[in-house]
């Protein structure tokens, strides 16, 4: 490159100009060649390219819609059966966990109270009630029966919770053998007649009642209509056994009014949504004829043995899987197909589309194409003779404009570049921002260039003062948070021996936090002088919020046991006051007892926490499966079952939270109550600050470093027998 005055020879400016003085001779020299033989080339091939053309298209056309009809339909498909598969879910597990709770009913009633529901009042319509019916004969007043009828009422509060739990839920149930049925909807009128007088219900002659004590096992029964509403449903039901008897039938079901209405407005263009059961009947659809008209159960065919042996290998797929698209022929001609299963109930939802319908778009778009190709070959012809001496003309024109452009736009490139290079070079020390200059605002890739270095350099400063800002930040939340972590600690009772003074008893515990603060916390004091109040809990969620939570548990909780000493009034008085303004929908399991410390006597109760291990003198520790209440928080209203045991002098109870039996090693295999109960039971006689030590040392060697997810407390107290002050 060099410089004579003012001119640069070799630099960007003349590569510029060079390059457009080429590129323009070359052009113009081919187009001239070239121009000539393509008009004559064009006229003879423009028969022959048109007849190509149209038959790409028509190909193409054809596999774009098919392309488009396959991706369309699947995903509907798949979308509308996922939905409905997770409606029948959420209905399966409803019964599942009623199942649950009943075969623990049922096969413990001397741990349950006897609740009897009330006849169904026809003035609490709308409001979600358990109702209690019957068949006709049926004497509820025997003691027998009535003992049954009230050990089932316990289900009652569970049925009115997982009843709001989804908007399409009819009705929440279970059956005794005898004919007596208790249900749990909002809809009390209904189990009125017209006149008033309350409708008889035998559930042993309905088809789910006969269906689950058939399989012995839970059931989806087909689509049938409600006994009260009269509105179409699904029912889910699973038969309880006790020592091999039949001891209830708990069951929910679903309306699918609304399935109906969306599978029959599905109808448009030519494509519909139909459903099928597993007994291969189509439940569902809009046809009022052919093969996928709804025709009753008793007289509906199983189209998985359809003599349409495409139709039949179609349903039997679709059941199974989601299946590729299908061109079927039906009675009203070939129809494009797509299946995919509901899985939960065993049916399928099918999407069709006529072949008709879908090939209507592609004739529509070849017709526009050959209109357009004969009226374009008209005016080619027309238009060549003066495109010919037109172009000529304004290629000389062009020529003339574009050299002389090249020029000014060399020039105009070059000197906003040597700017930005020389500005460039300028930075360093305390100046390290580039600033935009109107020399760069040059409307194209320079000025993005300088705009680019600018935004560079400006972030480079607003990034430096950042990262000033974050460092003080995140020592201030280190500060805070370890401030938390001092308070949470404090606030526990740390200092052990705990009560020097008092010898009826020995007493120790700890709490490992998984995060800087904890959800789980533990407490244990002097209601008065003779009774000792123990506590472990475990709130939901980690961190400040569950910390924050948990605290104002523990103050509530102590508050009420040094008001009533009846562990039964202080979980219900707990729960009452975090229920109100529980806007966060936290909770909190809590073991809760209270010791005699001169009778030995420990009166307690759960509310959704883990079993107590217990231990009498010269035996093995021993898990004492009491009575679960629901957890703290979760729902108002509830009252608490508290029960009582003796303590003989040298027994030791251990509690502790879920963290405990879930502690996760590297390979995710869970510490286990078994292994809980092994630590434990390795020196059954310890000192309960050595049976702490125990456990901690036994998980520790089996998480193997492995990171805790959850916080890690426990409690244990030896009772020595209140004789022990005549020593």
């Amino acid at each position: 490159m060099k410089r004579v005055k003012n001119l640069v020879i070799g630099g960007i400016q003349t590569k510029v100009f060079n390059l457009i003085l080429f590129t323009v001779i070359l052009l113009t020299a081919a187009y001239m060649a070239v121009a000539v033989y393509h008009n004559n080339m064009l006229v003879k091939l423009s028969v022959e390219s048109n007849r190509k053309q149209s038959e790409s298209i028509q190909k193409t056309t054809d596999t774009v819609m098919n392309s488009v009809i396959d991706q369309s339909m699947s995903e509907r498909t798949q979308l509308s059966a996922y939905v409905a598969d997770d409606l029948f879910r959420s209905l399966k597990n409803r019964v599942e966990v009623m199942g649950n709770y009943a075969g623990k009913l049922f096969a413990n009633p001397s741990a349950y109270p006897r609740v009897t529901p009330a006849a169904p009042d026809p003035a609490k319509n709308g409001k979600v009630t358990a109702q209690l019916i019957s068949a006709d004969g049926i004497d509820m007043t025997a003691p027998d029966l009535a003992d049954r009828i009230g050990l089932a009422g316990n289900m009652a509060d569970l049925m009115e919770a997982l009843f709001g739990t989804s908007a399409e839920t009819n009705s929440c149930f279970v059956a005794l053998p005898d004919g007596v049925f208790i249900v749990t909807d909002d809809r009390t009128a209904s189990k009125f007649d017209e006149k008033g007088t309350m409708i008889s219900y035998d559930p042993r002659t309905r088809p789910w009642y006969k269906q689950a004590v058939k399989e012995k096992g839970l059931i989806f029964t087909d689509v049938e209509t409600d006994a009260f509403t009269g509105d179409i449903g699904i029912v889910c039901a699973m038969p309880i056994y006790v020592d091999g008897k039949l001891a209830a039938v708990v069951g929910s079901d679903l309306f699918l009014t609304s399935m109906k209405e969306a599978v029959q407005a599905s109808e448009e263009n030519g494509s519909f949504v139909c459903v099928i059961n597993q007994y291969g009947h189509v439940v569902f659809s809009p046809k009022a004829e052919g093969e996928f008209k709804v025709i009753p159960s008793s007289e509906a065919k199983d189209l998985r043995t359809s003599g349409n042996k495409d139709l039949a290998s179609m349903i039997q797929d679709a059941m199974k899987k989601t299946t590729d698209l299908r061109l079927i022929t039906l009675d009203e001609g070939p129809c494009y197909m797509i299946g995919a299963p509901v899985e939960t109930v065993g049916w399928a939802l099918i999407s069709l589309c006529t072949k008709e319908a879908a090939d209507k778009p592609a004739a529509m778009l070849q017709d526009g194409q050959k209109k357009i190709q004969t009226d374009i070959a008209a005016v080619y012809q027309k238009k060549t003779g003066y495109s010919r001496m037109t172009t000529i003309v304004l290629l000389l024109i062009v020529m003339a404009v574009v050299l002389a452009g090249a020029l000014i736009l060399a020039g105009r490139i070059v000197t906003p570049l040597n700017i930005i290079t020389r500005r460039i070079s300028e930075l360093g020390g305390r100046n390290l921002e580039f600033v935009m200059e109107d020399t760069y605002r040059t409307g194209d890739e320079i000025e993005e260039l300088a705009q680019s270095f600018a935004s560079l350099s400006h972030k480079t400063v607003e990034y430096l003062e950042q990262i000033k800002r974050v460092t003080a930040e995140k020592q201030r939340i280190s500060t805070e948070l370890s401030l938390a972590t001092d308070i949470q600690a404090a606030m526990l009772p740390h200092i052990f021996p705990a009560f020097p003074e008092r010898p009826e008893f020995d007493i120790y515990a700890s709490m490992d936090s998984a995060s800087e603060v904890g959800g789980d916390s533990y407490d244990y004091f002097l209601i008065d002088e003779d009774h000792l109040c123990m506590v472990i809990a475990d709130v939901s969620g980690k961190g400040v919020p569950a910390a924050l939570f948990m605290m104002a548990s523990k103050i509530i909780l102590q508050n009420s046991a040094m008001l009533v000493n009846s562990p039964e009034e202080v979980l219900t008085r707990t729960n009452e006051a975090l229920c109100t303004n529980n806007e966060a929908q936290m909770f909190v399991t809590v073991w809760l007892g209270i010791l005699d410390l001169k009778t030995g006597r420990l009166s307690a109760a759960n509310a959704g926490h883990e079993y107590p291990a217990l231990r009498y003198p010269d035996q093995e520790f021993e898990l004492y499966k009491d009575k679960h209440g629901f957890v703290i928080g979760g729902m108002e209203g509830l009252r608490y079952t508290e029960y009582e045991m003796t303590l003989t002098p040298g027994t030791t109870i251990f509690v502790y939270t879920d963290g405990l039996p879930e502690a996760t090693n590297k390979n995710n295999e869970l510490f286990g109550t078994e292994r809980v109960m092994a630590a434990l039971n390795e020196e059954p006689d310890a000192s309960p600050q050595k049976v702490l030590l125990n456990i901690k040392n036994a998980v520790n060697q089996f998480v193997e470093g492995a990171e805790q997810f959850d916080d890690l407390t426990m409690l244990c107290l030896e009772y020595k027998g209140h004789d022990v002050h005549k020593d």
